[in-house]
């Protein structure tokens, strides 16, 4: 089988320690457990002492002024801990990298692209099934494709563009959201509950027709504020969501399901949210085959402003004390054919999948079925009772 090798190389953003990277750690001992962590000048340094959680360091007036000044102890080296962090040569006793995320919520937009957008509708209209695809992708392309490429979502032109489409029986739940006045925003999976870089990803067995979707995801603070970024996997199972929208939470809340890292780069003087919506993601899928899929992702075709994603989550009709990590929509939905004609891309077992950008580096995870990932068990309650026993709280 296919192998992760991780390194501060293929891993830290191109500019390295320029930025202000945090994240969690595994520190393993008697007193050890999850650690928020500062990566600087290629040492991995503690913030407990600002903070016992990346949640409490993310809400404070300036994240990034409180990392760089209240990084404590060298805990080990960010080359060491990155080679200790892939699953198949993992050691419990040594330090490994978590995702970096502990107590935020973890909520996603859906249907932020166009592109993605459609295939939604193909989902929908081919009742989740990957033979019908093909054939409605054309249908729909030559009805609607253009036509919406341009259209700001919840303006008096995609107003009119939903009465010619609903007379026309072309209308979807998915355009409804994707050019409609009302963004779609859900629960992608429990707080403590997302993976890191180096991690298995988990596809239901059950499902047939399955794909990464690479994603920027904010950080954003109780306040509503945008302290910063990292990258995202919003794995998604097409044919059960494709079969009723009320399966979302199955197509997209299962173990492992969720992969955010592999760190959060907080804005600062040299990072800011203009750089996020300039940015381009890219996306690997490296199968034990030989298979090798690559695609992009460019933020500057995003139909909703990233502000306005994060102000429709956080905003006077909800609240997250903790803060949360929202993952921001994909352009990228595979549609090239793996293995029959007209089914186009799904996961195969063993899949490697990498998500990277420039300024946030690479998040590597490998494809195995939900039930044949380690159970996750550490959750909030045992990160209280860790944290009080280490008298961090």
């Amino acid at each position: 089988m296919t192998t992760i090798s991780l390194s501060a190389a293929n891993t830290l953003p191109n500019d390295g320690p320029d930025g202000c990277l945090v994240g969690r750690i595994w520190l393993p001992g008697a007193d050890g457990g999850p650690t928020p962590v500062l990566i600087r000048n290629g040492g991995v340094h503690d913030l407990t002492g600002v903070s016992p959680t990346l949640a409490g360091l993310l809400a404070l007036d300036d994240p990034a002024a409180a990392a760089r000044a209240g990084g404590g102890e060298r805990l080990g080296d960010v080359e060491a801990i990155l080679a200790n962090s892939a699953h198949q040569s993992l050691d419990v006793n040594q330090p490994y990298f978590l995702a970096p995320a502990d107590l935020q919520a973890l909520k996603a937009c859906g249907v932020t692209f166009v592109r993605s957008m459609l295939e939604r509708v193909i989902e929908e209209k081919a009742k989740g099934d990957p033979d019908q695809a093909a054939e409605i992708r054309v249908v729909i392309g030559d009805e609607i494709g253009e036509s919406l490429a341009d259209v700001v979502p919840g303006s008096d032109e995609a107003a009119r563009i939903k009465a010619v489409l609903t007379e026309r029986g072309m209308w979807s739940q998915y355009l409804e959201v994707g050019i409609g006045p009302d963004a779609e925003v859900f629960t992608k999976a429990q707080p403590m509950a997302a993976v890191g870089t180096g991690a298995e990803i988990g596809i239901h067995p059950k499902s047939t027709w399955n794909n990464p979707e690479p994603e920027v995801v904010l950080s954003i603070a109780p306040s509503g504020k945008i302290v910063g970024a990292c990258l995202g996997n919003d794995v998604n199972l097409r044919d059960f969501e494709g079969r009723s929208a009320l399966l979302l939470g199955k197509a997209k809340d299962n173990r492992a399901s969720c992969a955010v890292g592999p760190f959060i780069r907080l804005f600062d003087d040299g990072f800011n949210l203009d750089h996020v919506r300039a940015m381009e993601i890219s996306l690997t899928v490296q199968g034990t085959d030989g298979y090798e899929l690559q695609g992009q992702s460019s933020l500057a075709e995003i139909s909703r402003d990233l502000a306005d994603l994060a102000a429709y989550a956080r905003g006077p009709h909800n609240q997250f004390p903790d803060g949360l990590l929202l993952f921001t929509g994909t352009l990228f939905a595979p549609t090239e054919d793996r293995d029959s004609p007209g089914q186009g891309f799904t996961h195969h077992l063993g899949d490697i999948v990498t998500i990277a950008n420039p300024m946030l580096g690479s998040l590597t995870n490998q494809v195995n079925h939900t039930d044949k990932i380690p159970p996750w068990t550490f959750g909030i309650g045992a990160l209280m009772a860790n944290l009080a026993g280490r008298g961090l709280l």
